[in-house]
């Protein structure tokens, strides 16, 4: 994922400070590959959030890179016009590529999903998401992860005991920001 920021790193210092609104941007991939290619936005209420997305090409991506954002305004997705006035209005511009590897658990009850996302790494020298020998370091210690827990209708009985006692506690680690 190459995530996006304001003039101010406004999305990094909001949620390193704990603001309960906030959004933030991001184009994302997956495998390096230009088969699936997402401009994101995530926001975030107290603590509901709520993703939208617009497909973009990978043509458009290097656009964005370049600097040329013309395109996103005579997009007929929403997404991509406000992008369009926050990267000229806010001076918004990639930050950092955030790249990891996931293990996904679904369980239908209750719509949830638990994620395992592991070496997570922040690359290095360039903001090309496609590239897949990109540099990158790791920001976790050897043997940790980050597990996610995400539900949309209740969280079932058995997922609740099996979560630590102060599971709350986990929720401001955030991917960008360790990157």
């Amino acid at each position: 994922s190459l995530y996006f920021d304001d003039y101010f790193n406004t999305a990094y210092a909001e949620k390193d400070a704990g603001v309960l609104e906030r959004k933030k941007y991001r184009i994302r991939i997956y495998n390096c590959s230009d088969s699936s290619i997402k401009l994101e936005r995530k926001k975030k209420l107290g603590s509901y959030i709520y993703k939208e997305a617009a497909p973009l090409t990978r043509d458009e991506v290097y656009k964005i890179l370049d600097g040329d954002y013309d395109f996103l305004l005579e997009s007929q997705y929403p997404l991509c016009r406000e992008f369009y006035f926050e990267c000229i209005s806010n001076v918004m511009r990639p930050r950092t590529v955030v790249d990891y590897e996931r293990e996904p658990w679904i369980l239908d009850e209750g719509t949830v999903r638990i994620t395992f996302d592991m070496d997570v790494r922040a690359a290095v020298g360039s903001y090309d998401i496609f590239d897949p020998s990109l540099p990158a370091l790791p920001v976790l210690e050897d043997g940790k992860c980050v597990m996610e827990v995400k539900y949309t209708e209740f969280l079932p009985r058995i997922i609740r005991e099996i979560l630590p006692d102060r599971a709350s506690e986990f929720t401001a680690l955030s991917k960008y920001v360790l990157c």
